[in-house]
């Protein structure tokens, strides 16, 4: 099995994430995840996949993140990842994958803000006189 390449996305954050066979490194943007995503929640979040597959130390990540904020970035890495798993060995890791809602695409965006409001759904205060 050669380089698989995936691509997983959240809000507004983009991750194209190539998976190989390896010792279990993962590399963000050319750092290490640890470095990367100094947050334990965020490591957790980045590593499920890994850990539902029961395939720990068995594959290497690279990946480049676009856009987003930390916890946007690291669930589309989890996204890339699980898709990237889920290509490499259907039978064997989509049932687990999908069963943990690892393979959905979370699609909720920020909503835009109108015009003549100061945000989305907020208003100005209403005064009667």
């Amino acid at each position: 099995m050669e380089k698989v390449n995936a691509l997983g996305r959240r809000k507004s954050a983009v991750a194209r994430v190539y998976v190989t066979p390896g010792k279990g490194n993962i590399v963000v943007n050319g750092r290490e995840v640890n470095e990367y995503f100094s947050e334990g929640s965020l490591l957790y979040i980045v590593n499920q996949p890994f850990e539902v597959t029961n395939t720990a130390g068995q594959f290497d990540v690279k990946a480049n993140i676009d856009g987003g904020g930390v916890k946007g970035q690291a669930e589309a890495l989890r996204l890339g990842i699980s898709r990237a798993l889920c290509e490499i060995d259907k039978e064997a890791y989509r049932a687990a994958l999908k069963s943990n809602g690892f393979l959905t695409r979370d699609a909720r965006e920020v909503e835009r803000k109108k015009p003549g409001q100061p945000g989305a759904r907020r208003r100005f205060q209403f005064s009667k006189r």
